[in-house]
C-alpha cells in the first residue's frame, strides 16, 4: 500500500517511511493513496475471531510491504500477552448502552493497544537496520505512559516524553516518571498539550534537526496508531448480538485521533451508523461538528486532562477528505488555523461531516453528576473521560445498539472519582509500587530551542 501526505500528494510512501516519520516533511499527516475495503464475505468470517487473529487480518493490507504475514502475527501475539484480558479488551453492559473497556493493558489506558505493537514494530525495524532512533512525543497524561511501556529497555531506541507540567493527573506522571531505563527522558513543559504537541511538531519540520537526532514520533498522528485503533471497533461490532440494528458510538476525544481510527474502519467496510465526537469543555471539535466553525480558544484545565486540548491534529486527515484528496486545498485550511485560529467549514462540507459524525459537549458538573449517576445505578465507577462518552448518548439520542468507548481505567484519576462518589479508586495490585517511587523528569521553558538542545545533550 502506498502512502501520500495531505500536503503534498504527489510523493509516494512506503508504510515503514510513514511508520518511522510518524509526520511528513512538509507538515502533513500520512494517509493510504486508496484504501481497500473488506466486503460483506470478509466480515462473516471475521465475525467470530479472536481478537488477536482478528487483527492480523485488519492490520496487515496496510503494512504488508513492511513485514510477512507471520512476522506480524508473532508481534501481534507478543504485544497483546501483556493485557490483563485474553481478547484485550471488554465489552459490558451498563444501563441501555455497552461500554467497551480500553484499558486493560499495561498502562490502564486504550493508548497501550497501539502501543504495545508500535514498540515491537520498532524492535522489528531496528533489528533489520542496524541503526538507532530517538523518538520524541508529546502527552496529554495517558500516550507517554503508554508510549514508555513499549519503549523502556528496547536497544537502539531513546524515548523523550513531553507533558505540560502540573496538568495532567499525579498518577498519570508517576507511570511516566518512576521507571528507571536509561533510554526513557521525561520533560515537564510550562505550557499547555497543545505548547508540547506544537514544538514535537516543529522539531519534525526542522529537517536538519530530525535528520540529526534520527526522530522519530508514535503521537496520535502516527498511521501505525490509527490502524491499530481501528481494529476494536471491528472487534466489538462483532460482540453486538443483533447487528440488524444501527450501531453507534460515542468517543471521547481531544484530538480526533480515536474517532478517526472508527471512521477509517466504517471506510473499509465496517457498517457503522454515526460516532458521537465527546468533548470536555475544550469543545474545539463540537463547535467544528455542529456549527461549522473550527477556531482555537485558550486551553482550559479540566477533571478530564487528556481531553485539554484545542489543537485537535487528526482532524486535518478529515479536513483532506473532505477537500477531496486535494493537497492545495488541505494547506490553505492549516494556513488559516495557524496564522488566524480559526477554519469555517463550508455547508457542504459539514453536511458530508454530518452524514458520519455528531458531537456533545459536558462541562466538569455534568461529568461528575454523570459519575455519580452511573455509579449510584449500576455500580460502576467510570473515569471522567469515559464518562463524557456514556453521557454523550443523553444528550444525543440515537437508536440501535450504542456503543461507548471506555479509555482509562479510573484509578488514574483518583481526585475526580473521590469528589464524585467519595470513593478512592485504587490502582491495580501490580501497579502500586509506582505510589512510592522516586519520579525523575526535568521541568523546562516552553521554548523550542532550549527542549532541542536538551535532547541533543542526551543521545
Amino acid at each position: 500500500m502506498d502512502y501520500i501526505s495531505t500536503r503534498n500528494s504527489s510523493n509516494s510512501f512506503k508504510f515503514e517511511d510513514v511508520f518511522i516519520r510518524g509526520l511528513a516533511a512538509d507538515g502533513g499527516l500520512f494517509i493510504p493513496k486508496s484504501l481497500h475495503k473488506f466486503s460483506q464475505k470478509d466480515l462473516l468470517e471475521f465475525k467470530d475471531l479472536e481478537y488477536k487473529e482478528l487483527a492480523k487480518k485488519i492490520i496487515y493490507p496496510f503494512i504488508g510491504d513492511f513485514m510477512s504475514e507471520q512476522d506480524l502475527s508473532k508481534i501481534i501475539d507478543q504485544s497483546y500477552s501483556v493485557f490483563r484480558k485474553k481478547n484485550v479488551v471488554d465489552l459490558v453492559e451498563i444501563g441501555d448502552r455497552s461500554v467497551l473497556e480500553l484499558f486493560h493493558g499495561p498502562t490502564l489506558a486504550f493508548k497501550d493497544i497501539a502501543m504495545q505493537l508500535l514498540g515491537n514494530f520498532y524492535e522489528y525495524y531496528l533489528n533489520s537496520k542496524n541503526e538507532k532512533i530517538n523518538i520524541v512525543v508529546a502527552t496529554s497524561g495517558d500516550t507517554g505512559a503508554a508510549a514508555i511501556d513499549a519503549i523502556k529497555g528496547k536497544k537502539n531506541v531513546n524515548i523523550f516524553v513531553l507533558h505540560p507540567n502540573n496538568r495532567i493527573s499525579s498518577v498519570q506522571r508517576k507511570l511516566m516518571t518512576t521507571g528507571k531505563e536509561k533510554n526513557v527522558f521525561n520533560i515537564a513543559v510550562e505550557g499547555s498539550f497543545d505548547d508540547c504537541q506544537n514544538i514535537v511538531k516543529a522539531m519534525f519540520t526542522d529537517q536538519a534537526f530530525a535528520n540529526e537526532i534520527k526522530m522519530s514520533g508514535v503521537n496520535s498522528i502516527n498511521w501505525a496508531r490509527i490502524i491499530a485503533q481501528s481494529v476494536y471497533y471491528f472487534y466489538s461490532y462483532f460482540l453486538v448480538e443483533d447487528n440488524s440494528e444501527p450501531i453507534n458510538f460515542s468517543v471521547p476525544t481531544g484530538n480526533f485521533g480515536d474517532v478517526y481510527a472508527g471512521y477509517l474502519a466504517k471506510k473499509i467496510g465496517l457498517p457503522i451508523n454515526k460516532f458521537i465526537v465527546a468533548t470536555n469543555q475544550n469543545d474545539i471539535l463540537y463547535r467544528a461538528i455542529m456549527n461549522g466553525l473550527y477556531n482555537v480558544e485558550n486551553v482550559l484545565e479540566t477533571i478530564s486532562p487528556s481531553m485539554d486540548i484545542q489543537i485537535a491534529s487528526n482532524f486535518e486527515r478529515l479536513i483532506f477528505d473532505l477537500n477531496d484528496h486535494s493537497d492545495e486545498k488541505t494547506i490553505d485550511v492549516m494556513k488559516s488555523i495557524r496564522e488566524k485560529g480559526k477554519y469555517e467549514i463550508q455547508k457542504e462540507s459539514l453536511d458530508k461531516i454530518n452524514v458520519d459524525f455528531l458531537s456533545s459537549r459536558m462541562d466538569d458538573n455534568e461529568v461528575l453528576d454523570t459519575i455519580k449517576t452511573v455509579y449510584e445505578k449500576f455500580d460502576k465507577v467510570l473515569d471522567p473521560h469515559s464518562a463524557i462518552g456514556y453521557g454523550a448518548f443523553d444528550k444525543v439520542n440515537l437508536k440501535g445498539n450504542n456503543i461507548v468507548i471506555a479509555t482509562a481505567h479510573p484509578c488514574k484519576f483518583p481526585s475526580a472519582i473521590e469528589k464524585a462518589i467519595n470513593i478512592k479508586a485504587e490502582l491495580p495490585d501490580e501497579l502500586l509500587f509506582i505510589l512510592d517511587e522516586k519520579e525523575n523528569y526535568d521541568i523546562i521553558d516552553n521554548d523550542l530551542n532550549k527542549i532541542k538542545q536538551h535532547i541533543k545533550e542526551r543521545i
